[in-house]
């Protein structure tokens, strides 16, 4: 009898043992899968972009540090949409370009809610229908001129009867438009228009970024770029107004992809001449 009862204490014992070990095991596994619940949950602040399964980017095609678009193939390259490529891979969802004939014109997208998130160059013209990220890109505004042109400077161009060719809404549009005095600014709907209207002698000047007019004017000979410029334009990631907690996480994903290299790749990739990485932080609301 003894030796039955002393046989059944060690069972007792291990079925015990058992039984703790088998709850131990069950809350581990609940407590695991709250850790990667939490590892994996979505950030809050683009919540609506990770329902809708998508961003809608919006891209001005024509400008080489925004956005080209190859006439055959139909292939998107340049800067902003690397950056856009990245966003939606951060954010895990897919992207979807919307796109417009110039960056300017992406600012008629507002209005219709046509997309998610641009990107543009920094002015206080748009601050009233969106806010800016911290900008990723920088490089200068100037002009391109014939080759035997008498203008050789920024301030030879405004004087009375000189046609400054812009695209209509773009960057240098807005800047030329409050810094012009004297100067004639014609207006057009693409950035090739402008170009032409450079070649036809139906412009004496044409306003755009250098390092766009680098590469355009590479393929158009019989002109040349200023050395000097008339402003220095910042390149950022915009929302429409009211999307303050999207903002905030795009504003630190454009941090993220300064620091780490992705904008200084994304510019070496596309090739460009005379575009830098903006600096850390905002200096436009400084």
């Amino acid at each position: 009898m003894l030796k039955v009862q002393a046989l059944r204490m060690p069972m007792r014992r291990i079925t015990l043992m058992l039984a703790l070990t088998w709850s131990l095991g069950i809350a581990a596994a609940v407590i695991g899968a709250q850790i990667l619940s939490a590892q994996q949950a979505p950030d809050p602040r683009v919540a609506d972009l990770i329902q809708a399964g998508k961003v809608r980017v919006g891209l001005g095609l024509g400008s080489p540090p925004v956005a080209i678009k190859d006439p055959v193939t139909g292939e998107l390259r340049g800067p902003a949409w690397d950056v856009a490529r990245a966003l939606a891979a951060r954010i895990g969802i897919g992207l979807l370009p919307v796109e417009y004939p110039r960056p300017g014109a992406v600012m008629e997208g507002v209005r219709a809610n046509a997309w998610d998130v641009a990107l543009l160059g920094i002015d206080p013209s748009r601050a009233a229908e969106v806010d800016f990220s911290p900008p990723y890109l920088q490089y200068d505004l100037t002009y391109a001129v014939p080759v035997g042109s008498a203008i050789r400077y920024v301030a030879d161009v405004d004087l009375p009867g000189v046609r400054v060719a812009v695209p209509r809404g773009d960057i240098s549009d807005l800047r030329l438009s409050r810094m012009l005095k004297r100067a004639e600014l014609v207006r057009v709907n693409t950035i090739a228009a402008v170009f032409d209207l450079l070649r036809t002698g139906n412009a004496d000047v044409c306003g755009g970024t250098r390092p766009g007019l680098l590469e355009e004017l590479a393929r158009l000979p019989g002109f040349r770029v200023l050395e000097d410029r008339f402003g220095v334009i910042l390149v950022a990631m915009v929302v429409p107004k009211g999307h303050a907690e999207r903002l905030a996480y795009i504003s630190d994903f454009i941090e993220e992809a300064k620091a780490s290299g992705l904008v200084q790749r994304t510019i070496e990739r596309a090739g460009l001449r005379g575009v830098q990485v903006a600096p850390p932080g905002n200096p436009s609301t400084r």
